[in-house]
This record gives C-alpha cells, structure tokens and sequence, in this order.
C-alpha cells in the first residue's frame, strides 16, 4: 500500500504540470493509501509545506481554490487546442476525441465548488 501510495503522489505531482493528468484525485489516493499503510508518510504528507494544505483543503471543504481553477482551465484548453489545430489537424475523429476530452475536465473542474481565500 504504500509503494502505491508513492506511486500515485509521483503521478498526482507530475498531474501538477500535464493538464489531461489529475493531481486532485492522484494526491487524495495517496492520503488514503497511507494513512492505513504508513501514518509517517500520511503525516510527512498533511505537513507537507505545498501539498499539505491542497489536500487538507479540499477533504474538509470539497472546493478547488479559483486560482486552481483558472490555471488548470487555461493549460488544459491551450495544450488540447493546439493539439487539435496542430497536431492531429488530418484526423477529424482525433479533434473530436480531444475536444470531448476538454470538456469533460472542464465540467469535471467546474462541478466542484470554488474555495475564495
């Protein structure tokens, strides 16, 4: 449990920096994970000084910061937009693929409610 633990901080972190890759999810899988397996790295983890409060923020309020929010839009829609302009521009079946993909986060962003600091 947790070496999955790691495994799913490793991919909650790098979610962090690849818009299509949750961190939400990846990171509250990794709190879940070790506070049964390993109560050191749960603890390591709600202390940590950037992911700590992101998670403890989110398991108590059930809301994404609107900074969060604005960024993760604003990659996302910029990265699958030139994906579908650029990249797989000869493959209308691929932008319609990507393009559902992008508003699906989208609505899965926006479903949760907006932490105002």
């Amino acid at each position: 449990m947790a070496f999955l633990g790691g495994l799913s901080l490793v991919l909650g972190i790098v979610g962090i920096f690849v818009p299509l890759l949750p961190t939400t999810p990846f990171l509250l899988l990794t709190a879940a994970l070790w506070v049964r397996s390993s109560p050191r790295l749960y603890a390591w983890l709600l202390a940590h000084r950037r992911l700590g409060p992101y998670i403890r923020q989110f398991r108590e309020n059930r809301a994404i910061p609107l900074r969060a929010k604005v960024v993760s839009l604003t990659l996302l829609w910029a990265t699958l937009l030139y994906c579908i302009l650029a990249v797989v521009d000869a493959w209308w079946w691929a932008q319609l693929g990507l393009l559902a993909v992008a508003v699906g986060v989208t609505w899965h962003i926006l479903s949760f409610a907006t932490l105002r600091k």
